[in-house]
């Protein structure tokens, strides 16, 4: 039978993509499709750049094609809507068509609920960012498969000032913290069932490192850090803790563990999506 295939859509435009790696990052479509790699070393992984101009993007017939499909973050705010925004949207609903297993993680949440009917906010709260504190499992999350081997209530890593307003029809919330009602997701559209959390399972600590840097002047206007010197620091402390997860004095300063360490434990969500929703969709498609 054919390897596993894998979409990976790409919410940034070539512009955000370029931002990122000068700033020390990959691409979050490069960095999703590693990670599934590790998961599925023996899959196809392609992956698409919606919020380009001329994109050559799949129809529902082609992503049928497709074993699953996994959205990413964006620097882009889906209210604003436009030529960048419309077609990820319109492409999430040819996912739904195709009924292919569909994981999105900050954006990707966002997207897949405006496709859905619902709708999207800036924060009141303000910018969620570096490490979302105390996300808690609902009663519905409680037992969840996405939620295979998590903890009830865990931080993990985060950067959204956006956070869903109002429900999709047959949206259930997952999982919630005191900054934002929806932390994660799910929600059935014409047989195809999505998974998507407001945090990044599919981030590691260096990615998150390098966002604080992408966004220096931004956060210390907004009073996350008093100058370049004391963000700079802390970015790279980040940075250490990627290279060196044990570091407990480091750790310790900066309030982690290992609900955020341990990559095993940090990257759960994605591994849950592929052995509860990828593999049985694909033994029922009759490719295994």
């Amino acid at each position: 039978m054919p390897a596993p295939r894998l979409l990976v859509i790409e919410g940034n435009t070539a512009d955000g993509r370029a931002l990122l790696k000068a700033a020390g990052g990959d691409a979050p479509s490069e960095g999703y499709a590693n990670l599934l790699r590790e998961f599925l070393p023996q899959a196809t992984i392609d992956i698409c750049y919606p919020a380009d101009p001329g994109a050559n993007l799949p129809d529902s017939l082609g992503l049928e094609a497709y074993d699953g499909v996994v959205i990413t973050g964006s620097a882009l705010h889906v209210y604003d809507r436009g030529p960048h925004i419309d077609p990820q949207i319109e492409l999430t609903r040819a996912v739904f068509e195709s009924s292919t297993p569909l994981f999105g993680s900050c954006w990707g949440l966002q997207v897949i609920t405006t496709a859905a009917g619902g709708s999207v906010r800036r924060n009141p709260k303000g910018r969620e960012i570096g490490f979302g504190r105390r996300i808690r499992l609902t009663s519905a999350g409680r037992g969840h498969p996405v939620f295979a081997g998590k903890d009830e209530v865990f931080d993990a890593v985060t950067i959204h000032l956006d956070e869903v307003e109002t429900l999709a029809p047959n949206m259930q919330v997952l999982a919630l913290n005191a900054f934002s009602a929806v932390q994660a997701a799910e929600v059935k559209v014409n047989g195809c069932t999505a998974w998507g959390v407001q945090y990044h399972p599919e981030y590691s600590l260096a990615d998150i490192a390098a966002s604080f840097r992408r966004h220096g002047k931004r956060l210390i206007e907004e009073k996350f850090f008093n100058d370049h010197d004391e963000l700079n620091d802390y970015a790279g402390n980040v940075a250490v803790l990627h290279d060196s997860p044990h570091n407990k004095p480091l750790a310790w300063r900066l309030g982690l563990d290992a609900t955020v360490l341990d990559k095993n434990i940090r990257t759960r969500e994605v591994r849950n999506w592929i052995h509860h929703q990828v593999l049985p969709t694909r033994s029922k498609r009759g490719r295994e």
